[in-house]
């Protein structure tokens, strides 16, 4: 599809076509996303042993953190770009795409120097302890020393998609997956590289991204153009992407607190195995939960320009049916992980039976309110979207701080590694329960502004 034929589609479109359109390059993107880690854990668990895969399982809080600075730039400027694209403001969009590069090397170059710098301590506060040390701090180190290509390439990649150019993020995300799952097995299978092979295929997989999508940037199947005259960084810029991506940015902050203090919990009242165990865990969820962000990915270029074009029906359908996806989404995940527990761990590690133990009982556990995510995730996304930064983060921050802390606090003083488990979905409910209001809230705010403009 042409530059303009893009634009036109995302003002007149049927909405389910449209959706449709964005969804399936979206879905096969973080999907594929999602592998880098769960592929990494499954040639680890397979090939090394239970406790190389609680090592990369203990790093998770730390990962969780590098990414969250990708986010904040990535997809702040994507919200805003989409946006700016609805207004037909091209010259705005692309000063918000050059500020935005020159954003993620500059953070990117901190988070390197400042995570070679407290490595040790991270790792102690994140609950690596002797057995798992050496598995983590390696994986760690040579992770680090590939930030810029990760952050690079994961925000960069958003915009295209905020440009309307789903297909073309998918197969940015085809290349380097594709690519890792290769050298994964080149490194660790044939070469017998162990946990630094799986940093190593990770790291080159994405120098292939980065300079794949700025290639796109420089070429012309861009709507926007990556220009040298935007790299200047001004104030109103820089905040101009901070206020949109700061919620995403509190999001995954806070779920490396609470990942960093689940690690602490499941040592204190489990063993590394249950560690190993929940990165199991984590890597099934993020499959989970990255199916239905692909939903809001699909939806955010098509609720941003509607938003900046003053469409509120359109924006309406669009998260309506975004919602109902999201809910058949989780509650079909959920069957899946209550019926099959068992052969997902053995998927990961098919010899260790105390890994099988825990991880079953966990897994069931630990995703028993999924049924109930899927609308929270849309509708927190959906408040990012037009520009509410603010009510976004707060959702956020409410399912994974306000109510899961305190719960991971307690529950384990009472119920043992159970308590543990059970502290995931009590949040999700009470955290449901609030979202409600805010999503009734917000289609009496676009029913009226429909009747408004109907009149």
């Amino acid at each position: 599809m042409s530059k303009k034929g893009r634009i036109v589609a995302l003002e007149f479109e049927s909405i389910p076509k449209l959706l449709w359109s964005y969804f399936l390059p979206a879905f096969a993107g973080v999907i594929i996303n999602s592998l880098y880690n769960i592929v990494d854990r499954i040639f680890i668990g397979q090939y090394v042993d239970a406790l190389a895969l609680a090592g990369l399982s203990a790093i998770f809080p730390i990962m969780i953190i590098m990414m969250a600075f990708g986010m904040m730039v990535g997809m702040g400027a994507g919200v805003r770009v989409s946006i700016n694209l609805g207004k037909k403001d091209y010259k705005r969009a692309e000063l918000v795409l050059g500020n935005a590069f020159v954003m993620m090397i500059i953070v990117s170059v901190l988070i390197t120097v400042i995570g070679f710098t407290i490595s040790n301590p991270l790792l102690q506060f994140f609950g690596v302890n002797s057995q798992t040390y050496t598995y983590a701090q390696e994986y760690l180190h040579i992770i680090l020393g590939g930030t810029v290509f990760n952050i690079v390439g994961y925000s960069l990649n958003n915009l295209i998609r905020s440009e309307g150019s789903a297909k073309i993020a998918m197969i940015s995300m085809l290349i380097s997956a594709g690519l890792n799952i290769v050298l994964d097995y080149i490194f660790i299978v044939r070469l017998h590289m162990g946990v630094k092979g799986a940093a190593y295929a990770t790291v080159l997989s994405q120098v292939v991204l980065t300079i794949w999508v700025i290639a796109h940037f420089k070429s012309s199947r861009s709507v926007i153009k990556l220009h040298m005259r935007n790299f200047k960084l001004t104030r109103d810029i820089v905040w101009y992407i901070i206020s949109i991506g700061f919620a995403p940015f509190s999001m995954q902050l806070a779920s490396s607190a609470v990942f960093g203090l689940y690690n602490i919990q499941l040592i204190k009242h489990g063993s590394d195995i249950a560690i190993g165990a929940m990165g199991v865990i984590i890597s099934v969820a993020m499959l989970m939960v990255m199916t239905i962000i692909s939903i809001t990915m699909a939806n955010q270029p098509i609720i941003g320009f509607n938003v900046g074009a003053k469409n509120h029906k359109r924006v309406k359908q669009t998260l309506v049916i975004s919602i109902a996806a999201a809910t058949l989404i989780s509650v079909v995940g959920f069957a899946i992980v209550q019926l099959l527990p068992g052969p997902i761990i053995k998927m990961f590690n098919n010899d260790d039976a105390e890994l099988l133990r825990i991880g079953t009982q966990g897994l069931r556990i630990f995703l028993f309110a999924l049924p109930l995510i899927g609308f929270q995730i849309v509708i927190g996304n959906y408040y990012q979207s037009i520009g509410k930064a603010g009510i976004s983060a707060f959702l956020s921050v409410l399912r994974q701080v306000i109510f899961l802390i305190p719960l991971l606090f307690v529950l384990p003083n009472y119920f043992g590694l159970i308590g543990v488990w059970f502290s995931a979905p009590i949040s999700d409910t009470m955290a449901a329960s609030v979202c409600i209001f805010f999503t009734i809230h917000e289609f009496r705010k676009l029913n009226k502004a429909i009747a408004l403009q109907a009149s």
